[in-house]
């Protein structure tokens, strides 16, 4: 690595540090806040401390929220006999995205892993069913990524719910709209043909 002032370097090692950010980036990224207008890095530094001190979860959802709620969780308009069930709080936006979804969410913050140690009890399971308690829900939807990780999670989840009597299913998987079949991988086509539908 070049020779650069103490400052500047560590500014790279830091941001050098966020998820897909390279050497490089890191540079760029660094010399840009270098350049910027104090008042942009002061407007920068204050974002950053207000997303560690003025975040938390959701009291019910696990969702990130300003409040003891999220927004979803505050929606009184929400069906909540339908739950949603993800990986991570970033999961939530594709399915909001699409404008079809009005049920509730439910964030595990993670996935069972057991080459990273990760077990069904560091996942938020026991909230979820402590919502279910209350004997409002009617289906669960499991929208765990479809990884090993996020299959195993479904697979788990499963397990669990059926025997409560509700409504388990799974979001389909296979093709994406757009793509040529040449492209599809093995897992993917073998989706594709387990989740068709009559027309």
């Amino acid at each position: 690595m070049p020779d650069f002032a103490p400052p500047l370097a560590n500014l790279i090692q830091e941001v050098k540090r966020l998820p897909g950010i390279g050497q490089k980036s890191a540079q760029r990224i660094a010399f840009y806040i270098l350049r910027a207008a104090r008042e942009d890095v002061e407007r920068l530094s204050r974002a950053l401390l207000d997303v560690k001190d003025r975040l938390e979860l959701c009291r019910v959802c696990n969702n990130i929220s300003d409040g003891e709620l999220c927004p979803y969780c505050r929606d009184g308009s929400r069906d909540g006999s339908v739950i949603c069930v993800v990986d991570e709080p970033h999961n939530i936006l594709p399915i909001e995205t699409t404008r079809q979804y009005h049920g509730l969410y439910h964030v595990l913050h993670g996935a069972i892993s057991p080459l990273r140690g990760i077990g069904p009890e560091q996942l938020k399971i026991k909230s979820l069913l402590e919502r279910l308690h209350a004997g409002t829900v009617g289906e669960i939807i499991l929208a765990t990524s479809p990884t090993v990780e996020g299959e195993a999670t479904a697979a788990y989840l499963s397990r669990l719910l059926k025997p409560l009597g509700l409504k388990v299913t799974r979001i389909a998987m296979g093709i994406p709209v757009g793509s040529d079949l040449e492209f599809a991988d093995e897992v993917t086509m073998t989706k594709s043909l387990e989740n068709r539908r009559e027309l």
